[in-house]
């Protein structure tokens, strides 16, 4: 089972469901995925497990599982190959081994819902950078009360150019229209008996050849996961809930970057497949605005 959000064709209102191994998606007589994310993990899993509407599958469209306030969060270091990769990129390299070792974590705002890519759309690279890469990564979802619920798939893309020519243009190497994809749903936490050993993996086509591809195992993820969520809820509230992505192990050599028209395949074992197409500028965006100014007038009536 996966919990999606979707809409139907000629509509822009957002249909929430659950997804079987049918492929058909069954309406849920609930709001938004934020009102869920309000609600303890019993009561959650009571809701999505029971009844639902009957099974739809022509003119869909899936959309990115998040939405209302909750906000995409992610933890950066946490792999060994990414702190190599950052100090290898950084002209100040130390930040990032020091950072690996470290009791604190590093945690960084990444998108807002309604900036959040979902499956099958495009995601973006800078028109300003001049090295970009995918970054997969395992996503926690977390309810108000900080509580797992579920796991999605993330592609943090980032600016790896932007991010090494000083830490402190994190923020700009890292949130931007299109950086941020999630999805295809997300996987109840009931469904995933151990989170210690999924392999992620990664293929980048370019003309329809593979032009980088590796995968890794959370089981080298240096960060205890409910850690990450601790520090994250340490001295924030969340009242949609959040979700967490929790770093990447697998980054290219600097030789490689991102371009128009790449396509990124991320699978993560027993969580799902997330697929998306490379855009440049925010431009291509635009219209994850303009569903979210549409969302916002129709609810203002």
């Amino acid at each position: 089972m996966e919990i999606v959000r979707y809409v139907r064709t000629g509509s822009t209102r957002a249909v929430i469901g659950v997804r079987q191994d049918d492929g058909g998606l069954r309406p849920l007589e609930v709001d938004s995925l934020a009102t869920l994310l309000t609600w303890p993990l019993d009561r959650l899993r009571a809701f999505v497990s029971g009844p639902a509407g009957s099974p739809e599958t022509q003119g869909l469209r899936l959309l990115a599982p998040v939405d209302g306030l909750t906000e995409v969060w992610a933890a950066g270091v946490t792999y060994r190959r990414s702190r190599e990769a950052r100090m290898e990129e950084s002209e100040v390299s130390d930040v990032y081994d020091r950072v690996y070792n470290a009791d604190r974590p590093e945690l960084f705002f990444k998108a807002p819902a309604w900036r959040t890519c979902g499956d099958g759309d495009l995601v973006g690279v800078r028109a300003d950078s001049a090295v970009d890469v995918p970054e997969p990564e395992l996503a926690l979802v977390v309810n108000t009360f900080g509580d797992v619920v579920g796991y999605s798939v993330c592609d943090d893309v980032s600016s790896r150019s932007i991010e090494g020519e000083n830490p402190l243009y994190l923020p700009q190497a890292k949130i931007y229209a299109g950086s941020c994809a999630l999805g295809p749903g997300i996987r109840p936490v009931w469904e995933v008996d151990d989170t210690s050993a999924l392999t992620i993996s990664i293929t980048v086509r370019r003309s329809g050849v593979a032009v980088w591809q590796d995968s890794c195992s959370t089981a080298t993820l240096h960060r205890d996961l409910t850690q990450l969520v601790g520090y994250l809820f340490r001295a924030t509230d969340f009242p949609h809930g959040a979700v967490l992505s929790t770093g990447t192990g697998l980054v290219p050599d600097l030789t490689f970057s991102l371009t128009d028209g790449d396509e990124i395949d991320v699978d993560i074992s027993g969580v799902g497949t997330l697929h998306n197409t490379v855009a440049t500028g925010s431009q291509p965006f635009r219209w994850l605005a303009d569903l979210a100014l549409s969302a916002l007038q129709t609810e203002g009536g």
